[in-house]
């Protein structure tokens, strides 16, 4: 075997080759050769001479002693002699072992040069420029693929576009890529629905929602049985109010999936339009009542509405569903251990009970709901709870004992703890202390507009006006897009009736970065009523109120109707959010100053 060494192996690897186990290697080399046919009609010599074992055996072997910049040089000389796939990726993979990205790229372009229609070296060339941020060089790659696609699966190649491309540097230049590659499918039916919902969802992610609207309403047009237009519909929400139709007329559809009204209701929650999504949930209760996901969500919503009894009532149905699906029949009756996603779901359960009882008023019961969750990455809620239990009960101390004794092992940590504490100081009205700790705070955790925006929200507890604008106007400068900060100082403003254009600009500002927020458009009617437009007003807050039902959203909009005359109306609004929360500051406030009895 040694006289068949070639000349430029040098002479101290020669023992080691003798001495290799030369079955291992090959098959390393040739992993890909399992895949070919078994018995083929004409048998076929094989590439495999003496030469080319050595060399590959002195590759891996360069590979084992950690030198796989030599490593890779000799197989991929290997691979562009033999055009043996294989090794190809054998030259791939050692470059990416190596880090070696350039290199990988470099190897997977002379594969796709060597065999121009293989398939796996045109997919691991894309792979390798988009995982380099090489955008600018994926055209070709994309439009072959595209064009090699077989017609059943190039619809489900598009609609992955987006994500595929979505981590490159340049998203516009993306979507303008896209719009190229994707022309000649716009014109065909049976890939125009798809590639118009992937150029929308390229445009949202370079930012411009219109766009994506347009393409999203033609490709609703297209196939109105399609949830695709509704999904992107749904991802343009939050910016674009128009696109609440599209999907909506999407769910009249009979057919329409029950994944995409829990999907809509998801999105209505994130924007607190809680009663609209209370409603698309309970069509999916009703639809599919033995879903358990629905209904913990219901029981969420409905504690965020606080209707404690009709959310315990969906929690414990959500319970019984889960306990049911993972029972283990034992004759002891114990359950089997769920899945993480379950144990998630039970947790967040148990939680919501707690704070459904709490709301009740029935401590023991919350207490009992919270000792049966042992799950560390939920300590801080468990912990902010029985703080909270136990400073109704008049023992503030021991709650605050319960929230000092949270880990604090990082900055993260720490960070939480804090705002678990600020939290637990807001809700027992202790806006003194609240101030106190935000100020220590915003000096450890410098610049966190935040902190800051928590720091001014009890500053006006504290009628500290000028402090609280002061601190907004700190927010706005450390970060434009804070919404709620532009909401804030406009509905102080209009609260106290002063400088009521600038409130409105930027009340009509916050609203702009956050389109269907109640709360914002509640603020707009309250300054519009301040401003004398008594109609556009009602509208205002009546369709902030149908968004979500909230307490002060109903003070405001039962004075409204109290104003205009209407004041059955304003009556039945004040009673209703009254039966969920007769303690509320504002509405009592107001009741008190238009001296009205209900």
């Amino acid at each position: 075997m040694a006289g068949l060494v070639p000349r430029w192996f040098p002479r101290p690897q020669r023992a080691q080759l003798r001495r290799a186990a030369v079955a291992a290697a090959l098959c390393a080399a040739f992993a890909a050769q399992a895949q070919a046919p078994l018995a083929p009609e004409v048998p076929q010599n094989s590439a495999l001479d003496a030469p080319l074992l050595y060399q590959l055996l002195y590759g891996e072997l360069s590979l084992r002693n950690g030198q796989a910049g030599d490593a890779y040089q000799i197989i991929l000389d290997a691979a562009r002699r033999t055009r043996e796939e294989g090794l190809f990726r054998r030259a791939v993979e050692i470059a990416l072992q190596g880090r070696a990205g350039d290199q990988a790229l470099q190897a997977a372009r002379a594969w796709r040069q060597a065999l121009p229609q293989s398939g796996d070296a045109l997919r691991f060339e894309l792979q390798l420029l988009l995982a380099l941020h090489r955008g600018n060089e994926v055209a070709e790659p994309l439009r072959t693929l595209l064009e090699r696609s077989p017609e059943a699966e190039r619809p489900g190649l598009i609609a992955a576009l987006p994500r595929l491309l979505q981590r490159q540097d340049e998203p516009k230049q993306t979507a303008q890529l896209l719009e190229t590659l994707l022309k000649p499918y716009l014109a065909k039916p049976e890939t125009r629905t798809v590639s118009r919902v992937a150029l929308g969802s390229a445009w949202l992610l370079a930012g411009n929602a219109q766009r994506a609207l347009e393409l999203a309403q033609l490709a609703a047009n297209d196939d109105p049985n399609s949830a695709a237009p509704a999904l992107l519909a749904l991802d343009l929400l939050p910016k674009q109010v128009a696109a609440d139709a599209l999907v909506r007329r999407y769910l009249e559809q009979p057919q329409a999936e029950p994944g995409v009204r829990l999907a809509y209701a998801r999105t209505l929650g994130a924007m607190q339009r809680y009663g609209e999504a209370v409603q698309q949930v309970e069509l999916v209760t009703q639809s599919k009542p033995e879903l358990a996901p629905p209904w913990l969500m219901l029981g969420a919503l409905r504690l965020e509405l606080r209707e404690s009894a009709r959310a315990e009532a969906a929690l414990q149905r959500y319970l019984e569903l889960v306990r049911d699906k993972g029972a283990n029949p034992s004759e002891e009756g114990e359950e089997e251990a769920p899945d993480e996603a379950r144990q998630r779901g039970v947790t967040q359960a148990q939680l919501l009970l707690a704070q459904a009882a709490e709301q009740r008023g029935d401590v023991a019961q919350a207490e009992r709901w919270l000792s049966g969750i042992d799950d560390p990455q939920r300590l801080v809620e468990v912990q902010s709870r029985r703080a909270l239990l136990l400073a109704h009960q008049g023992r503030v101390e021991e709650g605050r004992a319960l929230l000092h004794a949270l880990p604090e092992r990082s900055e993260e940590e720490a960070r939480t703890k804090l705002l678990a504490e600020v939290q637990w100081l807001r809700e027992i009205k202790r806006w003194d202390e609240t101030y106190t700790l935000l100020a220590r705070a915003n000096q450890r955790f410098s610049a966190d507009p935040d902190l800051l925006y928590e720091q001014a929200m009890a500053a006006e507890k504290l009628d500290r006006l000028d402090e609280m604008e002061r601190l907004l106007r700190q927010v706005i400068a450390l970060k434009p897009d804070h919404q709620h900060a532009y909401n804030a100082l406009g509905y102080s403003l209009a609260e106290r009736n002063q400088r009521l254009p600038e409130a409105r600009e930027l009340i009509s500002k916050a609203l702009e970065m956050a389109p269907g927020d109640p709360f914002i458009i509640d603020s707009l009617g309250w300054v519009e009523f301040r401003l004398g437009r008594t109609e556009e007003a009602l509208r205002l807050l009546q369709q902030a109120y149908a968004a979500r039902p909230d307490i002060e959203i109903a003070a405001h909009l039962g004075e409204v109707l109290w104003t205009l005359g209407r004041r059955d109306e304003a009556l039945r609004v004040w009673r209703e959010a009254r039966g969920r929360d007769g303690s509320n500051e504002l509405l009592r406030a107001t009741l008190a100053r238009l001296k009205v009895d209900l």
